[in-house]
This record gives C-alpha cells, sequence and structure tokens, in this order.
C-alpha cells in the first residue's frame, strides 16, 4: 500500500531564506525564535507554560537538524534520529509569502507571478472598487478600508459595524482583502454572498484571496471570531499535486483549509474542526480512512492566525508543544508503504515586527516505514515535496520540483 500524508503548520518556517532581504525579512526566524524566547524565560506564562520549549518527537525526527540546514540555528538534542525518518529544509521560489502561494508550491506548482496588493494608504482600496462592494454587493458602505489585524480592527470598528450595517474590510501585506461582519446582526450566509461578489470584483486586480472573517459578541470587550472563516481564492493556474491525484481517481482528503486554499479544486472531501486538536483528530480519523494512492493533506491553522499574526510567542510555543506531544499518534497509525511529511508554508516570527507573515525556509521533516531516511539536504523549492508524494504515489513527474524518494529509499 502507498498512501502519502501531509501535514502543514501553517506559519511554523526556520529561517534562513535567501531572499528574505526582498521582503524586509532578514533574520526573520519562527522556529529559531521562539525557542531562544523559550530558554530566556520569555515564553512562560502562568497556567499556560514555563521553561524550555519541549518538541521531543519533531526533533527526533530531525527537526533541529532541519533548522541548522536552513538557518544555522541549533536546538534540541542531534541524537540518534527516529529509524525511518528523514529530514530538510526547503526554499521557496514563488513572488509570495502568503498561505496560497505557499500551500500551491508545497503541491508542485510555484507561484511565478506578482499578486496584486493594496497600497499601505488610508484608503487602501481603489473607489471604483469600493462603488462596487457597496452597490453589487447591496450594503450601506463600508468600514476599514485599511491595513489592519483583524482582531484589532474588530474590537475597534465591531460596534460601529453592528450599528450601522457596514462591513468591515481591510487588508495586510498579503494579497487579500478580507471581510468582517458579524454572524447574527450582519448574518453569516449574507458574509458568504458578499465574499462571493468580492472575488468576482478584485479578480482583474489579482488579489489571492478574499476571506470572510465573522465573528460574535455585543460590545468590544467581548467580541470574538469564529471557527466559520471562509477563503474565496483564485484557482492554482495549472494542475496540481492534488488534481493530478484526482485525474487519476484518487481520494485527497483535504482537512481544516485545504479546500478553501486550492479553490476546491482535486480536493475530495474537506474536514474540519475547531483548533489544532481537533484538526489533529480529522488527520487522524482521514489516515485511517485512507485508501492505496490516496493523500491527506492537512492545515494546522492556528499556530498562524492565533499566535504568529498576534505575536504571541507563550502561545504559539504552547501550540508547538501540543502539537508534538499527538505526532506518535500519526507515526502509529503509518504502515509499510506510507510517507508522512511534516512541513510549513511560510514563517510568521511572533517576535518579528508587525503582524504579517516572514520569509522564511521551512522543515521537511517526516518518515517512511521500510525505507531508510536521512537526510535531503535544503531543497531548492517546496515544489519537490510534492514531486516527492508524485512519486510516492506513481504519479509521471509534473513541470516544477525534483523528488527526494530516491535519497531515502534505500532498503533499511
Amino acid at each position: 500500500m502507498a498512501r502519502a500524508f501531509l501535514f502543514v503548520l501553517d506559519s511554523f518556517g526556520i529561517g534562513g531564506a535567501a531572499d528574505a532581504a526582498r521582503f524586509g525579512d532578514v533574520g526573520s526566524d519562527t522556529f529559531g525564535h521562539i525557542a531562544a524566547a523559550c530558554a530566556e524565560g520569555r515564553g512562560d506564562r502562568e497556567g499556560l507554560r514555563n521553561g524550555p520549549l519541549q518538541l521531543p518527537n519533531m526533533t527526533a525526527l530531525g527537526l533541529g537538524r532541519a533548522a541548522k540546514l536552513a538557518s544555522g540555528v541549533e536546538f534540541g538534542d542531534m541524537a540518534e534520529l527516529m529509524a525511518h525518518a528523514f529530514f530538510g529544509a526547503a526554499q521557496e521560489i514563488s513572488s509570495g509569502k502568503d498561505t496560497p502561494s505557499g500551500h500551491w508550491e508545497i503541491a508542485a506548482v510555484p507561484v511565478t507571478f506578482d499578486w496584486g496588493y493594496f497600497p499601505l494608504t488610508v484608503p487602501a482600496f481603489p473607489a471604483t472598487l469600493t462603488e462596487a462592494v457597496i452597490r453589487e454587493g447591496e450594503v450601506p458602505g463600508i468600514l476599514g478600508d485599511c491595513h489592519a489585524s483583524g482582531t484589532e480592527i474588530i474590537e475597534r470598528l465591531g460596534e460601529k459595524h453592528v450599528r450601522s450595517g457596514k462591513p468591515i474590510c481591510y487588508t495586510s501585506t498579503d494579497s487579500v482583502l478580507q471581510i468582517a461582519a458579524h454572524e447574527t446582526h450582519f448574518g453569516l450566509e449574507r458574509l458568504y454572498r458578499l465574499c462571493e461578489v468580492v472575488r468576482r470584483l478584485v479578480d482583474p486586480l489579482n488579489i489571492g484571496r478574499v476571506i470572510a472573517r465573522p465573528f460574535v459578541g455585543e460590545s468590544k470587550q467581548t467580541f470574538e471570531r469564529t471557527p466559520n472563516r471562509r477563503d474565496y481564492a483564485t484557482p492554482p493556474p495549472e494542475p496540481t499535486l492534488l488534481d493530478r491525484l484526482a485525474a487519476r481517481g484518487s481520494k485527497v482528503i483535504g482537512i481544516g483549509k485545504i479546500g478553501d486554499i486550492f479553490a476546491h479544486r482535486g480536493v475530495s472531501e474537506v474536514r474540519k474542526g475547531v483548533g489544532n486538536m481537533a484538526m489533529f483528530d480529522k488527520a487522524l480519523g482521514a489516515m485511517e480512512d485512507a485508501g492505496d494512492g490516496d493523500l491527506v493533506f492537512a492545515n494546522f491553522v492556528d499556530f498562524d492566525s492565533e499566535f504568529g499574526h498576534r505575536r504571541d510567542v507563550p502561545g504559539y510555543a504552547a501550540a508547538l508543544e501540543a502539537f508534538d506531544q499527538r505526532v506518535p499518534e500519526a507515526l502509529a497509525k503509518l504502515q509499510p508503504g506510507d510517507l508522512i511529511i511534516f512541513t510549513a508554508d511560510h514563517g510568521n516570527d511572533p517576535t518579528w515586527r508587525g503582524t504579517d507573515h516572514t520569509r522564511e525556509r521551512i522543515p521537511v521533516i517526516g518518515m517512511a516505514p521500510g525505507l531508510a531516511g536521512g537526510a535531503i539536504g535544503l531543497r531548492p523549492t517546496f515544489a519537490d515535496i510534492g514531486e516527492t508524494v508524485a512519486e510516492h504515489l506513481s504519479l509521471a513527474p509534473g513541470r516544477h520540483g525534483t523528488s527526494f524518494l530516491a535519497t531515502i529509499a534505500a532498503d533499511a
């Protein structure tokens, strides 16, 4: 049996990107800076966690080695790897440091074109776009119209939104237009319909995503975002690993926001949960249900949305430790012929300036029962991950990336 499992720790970069200067991110290192903060006591929070960062299971899969390869930073015990484990790092070649770019490149389709972005001005959106949103979206106006953190802008404008019925529209350094609205006062389905309208309106501007950001609560003290987020992404420019598997008749089970990221192309089934631990439960269930030739592709978004963007070092550290504790559950479900890879899509260094993603290399660690494992080196593109999965699942090679399967495929 040959099955594959891709677990993406959203935003868990390991520093060292060769082109970080182009993004203003030289020195950013999500993993390294979290580990350093924890070692210095800056990752402590009463009732949550304290002390050095403890990731024994991912370290035994080679996380520390991957980090040293990517950025020269050492973490954890460099003792013997688990049997059949492999490790390395990968450099992104896509033009953006956003979620679609990272995931598409992992799925063997790098983003070689430039996304459209909104300027760091107020207003951020072109007047013609705002007018069309109001007219075609049938809303009385919009609030925000700026670059902002999602939690901050809801706290600042949420009450005015409830009173006026005007949705909160904002952006970031990513190619994105986000719309926050109250689930009951504005209506969840109405928010989704509005996002569908806006998706069409921003297509000519080459904007990567429109994101629905529903929230509840009755005051700025009680407002909180709900798990009913929905991403409206532009489709990938060519067939991804997911499309190639679907065309063959294989099943692709997406966990979390994978369906949204790929515009629901090539995804046979979507399973969602609230929070990383619920997502892990869904991923384990999908591993049990996957058959020969199938792929389970899971995104664990909390690292990014709850802790990276919010610059919450203790929260991010605690989430990593909770995830690491569950890694053995996934490894226990592997059968001879399986391949599991733990990786990331970009960085989001919680010690960095601002609240946006950071350009970083990513870990590529995992296990393949029956294969030798070992070092796979520094991969020149995330697409090597997708092509490795493709070869493992007996697909013909794609146009981008090179499989590292031969590197780990010697008899153990």
